[in-house]
């Protein structure tokens, strides 16, 4: 099996912010907000959600690709993903925009503001997914809106089954176009809020989406992840770690186990498991792109 990953690449900025946000913020005011934060320290890291999970499903061994858009500063990034024995055949280069850039925030708590500009990710609509018998599974992934919308209606044509991962794009989808992508959708996967939200705009709860033979996964941090089928649900517990150095990315790295267990047809508990072993691994590392595979993986390989 060969999947595509359809999404987001970016350069992440990210920051930390040595106190805790609530402490800035004055309830009775939040209609009226100036303020700034502190952060003594920034790093800037290769990101978006695709590039996320193309690096771990590479890393994995999993044999897969990724399409998407860049900007007329990619190329470091390019260096980065060949160096790192990735596909870069199916990324495009917008010359007149920059790369999409994300500035991620972190105070003491995990808590995480983020700003976000897409640039290159508006125009992801113009590359296409290789129409051929190699693919076999897809991911749609937060990307620029018209490139999810024509990627999932492209595996649709070819007869290719998709995971739906709206993640922080689903603002951008009314409820039609949020029931056309769980509806062709063979798996859904959201954190808890976003299902909160995809709830409020389409009305379907768990029991709705699992009735027509899909399987949706709504991840919790440290409370774990659900998987539900029409059969059962599955509580996946989250690995403790000892010294959690960063999370932004984690959950990039939970979807390249789903896609991984997916591919290699492993029971849902395994694909549980691996999902979760490779969200814990990647909170020991700074940035969303520098783990390493250890031992507790490879086994569950």
């Amino acid at each position: 099996m060969t999947a595509v990953v359809c999404g987001s690449f970016a350069y992440d900025n990210i920051l930390n912010f040595e106190g805790k946000f609530e402490d800035h913020l004055i309830s009775s005011e939040l209609n009226n907000i100036n303020i700034s934060f502190l952060c003594t320290n920034m790093r800037r890291e290769y990101g978006g959600c695709a590039g996320n999970i193309i690096y771990n499903l590479v890393s994995i061994g999993a044999d897969a690709f990724s399409i998407g858009t860049m900007g007329s500063d990619a190329g470091p990034y390019i260096e980065w993903m060949r160096k790192n024995n990735i596909n870069t055949d199916y990324i495009e280069i917008i010359k007149d925009s920059y790369t999409a850039q994300a500035y991620i925030t972190t105070d003491r708590n995990a808590n995480q503001i983020t700003t976000f500009h897409p640039g290159a990710m508006q125009y992801s609509n113009q590359i296409k997914i290789p129409d051929n018998d190699s693919v076999t599974l897809g991911l749609i992934s937060p990307d620029g809106r018209d490139g999810m919308i024509d990627h999932a209606k492209q595996l649709i044509e070819m007869k290719v089954p998709y995971v739906f991962d709206p993640g922080q794009g689903m603002p951008m989808f009314n409820k039609d176009e949020l029931n056309f992508f769980s509806d062709n959708a063979s798996w859904i996967i959201m954190n808890d809020y976003e299902f909160k939200m995809y709830n409020e705009i389409t009305g379907h709860t768990p029991s709705d989406i699992i009735s027509n033979n899909k399987v949706l996964v709504v991840t919790d941090g440290d409370n774990g992840s659900n998987i539900f089928t029409i059969d059962k649900k599955l509580n996946i517990s989250t690995p403790k770690v000892e010294d959690p150095k960063d999370p932004t990315g984690c959950g990039d790295a939970y979807r390249a186990g789903i896609i991984y267990g997916i591919m290699k047809d492993m029971p849902l508990e395994k694909i549980g498991e691996l999902s979760s072993e490779l969200g814990a691994l990647k909170v020991k590392s700074f940035g969303t792109q520098n783990h390493t595979i250890d031992n507790n993986i490879k086994k569950l390989l």
